[in-house]
């Protein structure tokens, strides 16, 4: 049986034979864009239940029903790693969230450090585009976008079990400095501004014993290139492409 080519996102539960309502916009998308129609078939996933196969029994301008029938990929939950990330330009913002969600982030933390440039940023939208990026990556999980917060007071309740991948200006190469950690533990990865961490702000960082800080290489990335580079490094030597 072929796959259903729609992906879409829904915030109900999932189960054979579980009716789930369709809301006006999401009607809109499937039966005005895609049009869809009366028994076809879209693929439906929440988070938590994996991916299940759902026929259209009714479809109208606002609103419809999609009733499931069988699984066709499981739930996969990413490992424990958290990025971290002072937000930037809206759109790479947009583009750090959605590798974020492609390469297997587990929950996204915009941070405010002295140097952000942005001072607020939309908390709705960003989960919102995590939500699409998850329908278009084939990905069964959606990480929660949180909404910003002080690094100096996210710093202060820090977890003593969840280690920090810092991309700084160590000697020690990223790749170098994994590989000597064990596998299976709580991470996070941090990314800052385009300006730099404040001096108060490094030395805060490394009086942390949870601090791991980490060179990227030889040049100078962007941060939102850094946060892809840092994310695949970590995924292919403690993650899941293991």
């Amino acid at each position: 049986m072929s796959e259903p080519k729609v992906r879409l996102y829904v915030d109900q539960p999932l189960g054979a034979g579980q009716a789930v309502a369709l809301g006006p916009d999401q009607s809109h998308y499937l039966f005005s864009v895609m049009r869809l129609g009366l028994n076809a078939e879209v693929a439906l996933f929440n988070g938590r239940d994996g991916e299940w196969r759902g026929v259209i029994e009714q479809a109208l301008k606002r609103g419809g029903i999609a009733r499931c029938t069988d699984q066709t990929r499981p739930q996969i939950v990413p490992p424990d790693l958290w990025l971290l990330f002072a937000p930037i330009k809206k759109a790479r913002t947009d583009f750090i969230v959605e590798k974020a969600v492609e390469l297997g982030a587990a929950r996204i933390q915009p941070v405010q450090t002295r140097h952000t440039n942005s001072e607020r940023i939309r908390q709705d939208r960003l989960q919102a585009h995590a939500v699409e990026a998850a329908e278009q990556c084939e990905a069964t999980f959606v990480p929660p976008v949180a909404d910003l917060v002080a690094l100096d007071r996210l710093l202060a309740g820090w977890p003593q079990d969840r280690r920090i991948l810092w991309a700084d200006e160590s000697l020690t190469l990223a790749k170098t400095a994994l590989l000597a950690e064990p596998r299976g533990g709580k991470w996070a990865i941090l990314i800052g501004p385009e300006g730099g961490f404040s001096a108060e702000e490094q030395k805060t960082l490394r009086a942390m014993p949870q601090v791991l800080p980490v060179s990227l290489g030889p040049r100078i990335l962007r941060a939102d290139t850094a946060a892809v580079a840092a994310m695949a490094l970590w995924q292919a030597v403690l993650g899941d492409w293991v």
